[in-house]
């Protein structure tokens, strides 16, 4: 189920941080967010709509200042669109259910898939399991 909201409705439900983040593609400070060291088990949602992104066994340490995963928790959770900002060439990552932006992918990870899907703590929300 996808989820369509006008801005106007983005803005009224997210705060000015989670909006710049989320809606216009900005990016959190780094080594600032509340789970770039974040180890608990459980399951990353996406802040804006509460789709279900990553499992907390594909996240890892890697030293980038942002949370990282080397696996989406299920095809299709994740969009992957070019992104050509900043004078650079990089994959944007977007929630599949609701277009927000997430981070970005990139083809450097340490584990067996070789990615590291860095992401904005303001980005995700955290639902623990035992």
């Amino acid at each position: 189920m996808k989820t369509e909201k006008t801005e106007e409705e983005w803005k009224s439900e997210l705060s000015p941080e989670e909006y710049y983040v989320l809606r216009e593609k900005g990016t959190e400070a780094p080594y600032s967010g509340k789970f770039y060291m974040h180890f608990d088990k459980g399951i990353y949602t996406c802040k804006a709509c509460g789709a279900v992104l990553f499992d907390s066994n594909s996240k890892f340490d890697s030293h980038c200042g942002w949370p990282s995963f080397d696996r989406e928790i299920e095809k299709g959770r994740i969009i992957e669109k070019i992104d050509r900002s900043h004078n650079m060439t990089r994959m944007e990552i977007l929630c599949a259910n609701c277009g927000s932006h997430l981070g970005h992918v990139f083809n450097d990870g340490p584990t067996q898939t070789g990615l590291r899907y860095c992401v904005n703590s303001v980005s995700l929300d955290f639902e623990k399991t035992n």
